[in-house]
C-alpha cells in the first residue's frame, strides 16, 4: 500500500512516497533556508507563500520519482498539526484537492507522531553518516524498535520524552517536557548570540567539535534528577552574559569553546534524562527523534549512556530527524491501515493532539 505524504508545517515543503512497510519510495523536500537566513529566524508570511510556491511542483516530483501516478497510492496524508497555521493550511488544502480530484482518502496526521515513528522508516545505507555508532535502520531487514518505547522528541519546536505504547495518540504518554524554550530554539538563539547566523543547530554543532567546553563554565540546564522536565531559556541567558561580558573582539577559538560548553551542557542532560525515564519504564528500547536528533554528540551520549546501562538506543538516520515528508506518509499509513480517515473538514491547528502533561513557565509542580 503505497500512500503520497505532504509536509508543510514550518519552513520545508515536502512530498514523499513511502509505502506501510516504511519503505521510502522518494523523499522531496524544498527548504526555505535561504528565504529565512536574512531575518535571522522563520518569519510565517514568507514560509506561507514560498509553500504555496512550491506545493504543486514538490508533489509532482515526489511522484516521479516514485514512479507513479496519482491513481497508484491509496491515500494522501497531511500534515495538519502542529506547528504554523498559514503554512499548514497550503498543505492541508492542497492535499484536500489532490485527493478529491483522484477520489482517495485524506488522512490528517499529526507533526509530533510523524516525528515519533519516523524510526519505522527505511532508507538507503547512504543516509547515515559514515562510521557512525548508533542502531543501523536503514536496512529493511533492520529489526523497528519493540513496542512500548521510549522516545526523546527533540526540535526547534518540541521538546519531550514520550511512552509509545502502540502508534495512536490515545496510547502515547508524555513523560516529561521543556517548561520554555525548546532545544533547537536554544540552539538558534545561542547561534544568533555568537554572530553564527540561521539555523544555529548545524553551525554549533560543527563549531563545537572544535572547541573545549572545559574553557567555559556553563551551568547545566535543569539538571535535577528527580524530573523529567527541562528547560533551555537559562543556559541561552548564561550565553548572552557571557557574550556581554567577554565576547567583544573574541575570534573563533573562543566561539569554539562557548559552543562546545553550551552543546556538552544541552546534550548531557538531555541523554541523561531520557535513558532514566527509560529506566524508570522498565523499557528496553530508546529513540531518537526530532531535528535536534541530527545533532552528532546528542547521538553519541544517548547511543553510550543507553549502550551502558542495557539498551538498544534507535536514531533513524539524518533526513528521517529533520523535517520530512516521508515520516508523515508513514504515519498516515498506519492511520488508513486502521480503518481510519478524515473528511473535507480538516483543520489546520498549532496544537498537537498528544498528551500535554508539563506546565510551561516557573514555579513548583
Amino acid at each position: 500500500m503505497l500512500v503520497l505524504g505532504i509536509e508543510s508545517s514550518c519552513d520545508e515543503t515536502g512530498a514523499a512516497v513511502v509505502d506501510d512497510a516504511g519503505v521510502v519510495r522518494s523523499d522531496v523536500v524544498h527548504s526555505q533556508v535561504a528565504v529565512h537566513a536574512p531575518y535571522g529566524g522563520i518569519v510565517p508570511e514568507l514560509a506561507s507563500r514560498d509553500h504555496l510556491r512550491n506545493v504543486g511542483p514538490v508533489v509532482r516530483e515526489a511522484l516521479s520519482r516514485a514512479g507513479i501516478g496519482l491513481s497508484d497510492v491509496a491515500g494522501v496524508a497531511v500534515t495538519h498539526r502542529p506547528g504554523l497555521v498559514g503554512a499548514l493550511l497550503v498543505g492541508v488544502q492542497a492535499a484536500k484537492g489532490i485527493a478529491w480530484a483522484a477520489g482517495k482518502p485524506l488522512i490528517g496526521v499529526d507533526h509530533l507522531m510523524g516525528h515519533l515513528l519516523s524510526v519505522y522508516l527505511r532508507r538507503g545505507a547512504s543516509a547515515r553518516p559514515e562510521g557512525e555508532r548508533t542502531q543501523a535502520l536503514d536496512s529493511v531487514d533492520a529489526a523497528p524498535p519493540d513496542l512500548p518505547f521510549v522516545c526523546l522528541l527533540v526540535s526547534g519546536g518540541h521538546t519531550a520524552i514520550y511512552r509509545v505504547d502502540a502508534p495512536r495518540p490515545d496510547a502515547i504518554h508524555e513523560l516529561g517536557a521543556t517548561r520554555d524554550d525548546a532545544a533547537g530554539e536554544a540552539f538558534d538563539k545561542v547561534a544568533k548570540l555568537l554572530g553564527l547566523g540561521y539555523p544555529g543547530g548545524p553551525v554549533v554543532d560543527r563549531l563545537a567539535a572544535k572547541g573545549d567546553a572545559a574553557h567555559v563554565a556553563l551551568s547545566a540546564p535543569m539538571a535535577a534528577r528527580t524530573s523529567r522536565d527541562m528547560s533551555f531559556s537559562g543556559i541561552k541567558t548564561q550565553v548572552a552574559q557571557l557574550v556581554t561580558r567577554e565576547g567583544q573582539g573574541k575570534g573563533e577559538p573562543w566561539t569554539a569553546d562557548v559552543c562546545a560548553a553550551f552543546q556538552s551542557a544541552v546534550t548531557t542532560v538531555l541523554a541523561r534524562k531520557v535513558i532514566e525515564a527509560a529506566d524508570h519504564e522498565g523499557v528496553r528500547d530508546v529513540v531518537l527523534g526530532g531535528g535536534v536528533a541530527a545533532n552528532r554528540e546528542l547521538r553519541r551520549r544517548v547511543t553510550e549512556l543507553g549502550e551502558a546501562r542495557g539498551h538498544r538506543v534507535l536514531v533513524p538516520p539524518l533526513a528521517s530527524c529533520t523535517d520530512n515528508a516521508a515520516m508523515i506518509a508513514y504515519a498516515g499509513a498506519v492511520r488508513l491501515a486502521q480503518g481510519e480517515q478524515d473528511g473535507w473538514d480538516l483543520v489546520a491547528t498549532s496544537r498537537t493532539a498528544l498528551e500535554r502533561v508539563t506546565r510551561k513557565g516557573r514555579g513548583r509542580r
